[in-house]
């Protein structure tokens, strides 16, 4: 019977100590891009917290805010849980930092009124924004090649 107590005993405190640890690796992401803490978001997002790549995310409201000022911008539309975005962000998100383009990455996954809200069909989708309307959009995965040009073209 002590035995039985000394295992359960260590088993509660081996649950006690995994939960402090993960609590703290929440809370150090809770300081993220998404500006909210890391236990209210998607597990899939918050795998991508660190990644480099998933660094330059828009929130709904300042995209909006932005358009209606009649900003000048590409906007990057993605999902974690896409195949084809998990393909083509590590090669795109570094073509655009190369090309000089700060090229905004929105969350569909995160925020779902965004589907409706900038009219997109399909992940991944690239859009450029001129003056605050809609001047060009590509979607799909694509090669590097095709994602150049489409920023060549737009690019002031």
């Amino acid at each position: 019977m002590k035995k039985l107590s000394i295992y359960l005993t260590c088993i509660i405190a081996l649950f006690a100590i995994l939960y402090g640890i993960n609590s703290l690796q929440l809370k150090g992401q809770d300081n993220n891009v998404y500006g909210m803490p890391a236990k209210k978001l998607n597990p899939a997002t918050v795998s991508q917290l660190k990644d480099k790549n998933y660094q330059n995310i828009i929130l709904p409201d300042d995209l909006k805010k932005r358009l209606q000022n009649k900003e000048s911008l590409f906007v990057y539309y993605f999902s974690p849980t896409c195949v084809h975005c998990q393909k083509t962000t590590p090669m795109l998100y570094p073509l655009s930092q190369t090309m000089g383009i700060d090229m905004k990455q929105f969350n569909l996954l995160e925020f779902e009124d965004g589907w409706q809200n900038f009219n997109i069909q399909y992940t991944p989708t690239l859009v450029y924004y001129k003056d605050g309307k809609e001047a060009g959009r590509l979607e799909g995965e694509n090669d590097e090649k095709t994602f150049k040009d489409f920023f060549n073209k737009f690019k002031s």
